[in-house]
């Protein structure tokens, strides 16, 4: 599966009252690996940079002045997103402000590019209902390090959300997804869950490859030289 994370910066909080993009970065996952491919645009927004934007972000229109337009980079960006899921938090926002972009170049908006938007601040309100969920609070509730993120940044944001994904759905391979329809309140009130005979499932074995055997080895070998020699659950797969 392959996913991008996404983050923007804009002059303000509008697209349609004339705020416009300037900075998009973009993270590459495949099958939750990230690849070291990134792709990252500051652009000229042809407008003035209001206070309020640039505290957040820090790029001045002087800054801006010679960075290439959106409509110069479309083909490039198009072509680095074509048939991924896209990731953003809160998604509404950033994809409002580049479907604007490329309405004023004549493209079609995302979705007609991509596979899927995923927004994680959804995925954060459900999980942590209630509670901060801004990308920030996720850091520090998730344990991600964003001690160097300073100033908002469109490439260190997509960064920072693509180790927040990954600790946000970790246990996201459960085999019983959605135990409600096999579980009812019984006498007194107490819940009663139906059992599941796992003796019906037909699982696949998958035998893992010489060279993720190799992998698993190394990240054994490294346990065992940070717990002092003390790791004891499991020798190494060639030994």
């Amino acid at each position: 599966m392959r996913q991008i994370f996404f983050d923007t910066e804009t002059t303000g909080l509008n697209p349609e009252s004339g705020d416009r993009v300037v900075d998009i970065g973009l993270v590459e996952m495949v099958n939750r690996q990230l690849t070291g491919r990134h792709l990252h645009f500051y652009l000229n927004p042809e407008r003035d940079m209001p206070e309020e934007a640039f505290r957040v972000h820090g790029l001045s229109s002087e800054f801006l002045a010679d960075k290439p337009k959106f409509a110069q980079i479309v083909d490039e960006f198009l072509a680095f997103i074509e048939g991924a899921e896209l990731v953003a938090h809160n998604a509404a926002f950033d994809v409002g402000f580049i479907n604007a972009e490329l309405k004023r170049c004549g493209r079609a908006p995302l979705h007609e590019c991509v596979d899927n938007v995923l927004d994680t601040l959804l995925m954060a309100r459900d999980m942590f209902p209630g509670k901060a969920n801004s990308l920030d609070a996720l850091c520090r509730r998730l344990e991600v390090d964003n001690s160097n993120r300073g100033l908002h940044g469109a490439v260190k944001d997509a960064e920072l959300l693509a180790e927040v994904y990954i600790r946000l759905t970790r246990g996201q391979d459960s085999l019983v997804i959605d135990d409600s329809a096999s579980s009812s309140p019984g006498q007194g009130g107490e819940l009663v869950v139906a059992a599941i005979d796992f003796s019906a499932f037909d699982l696949p074995v998958i035998a893992p490859t010489p060279e993720e055997l190799a992998l698993h080895d190394k990240v054994l070998i490294d346990l065992d030289k940070a717990s002092g020699g003390k790791r004891i659950w499991q020798v190494p797969a060639t030994a």
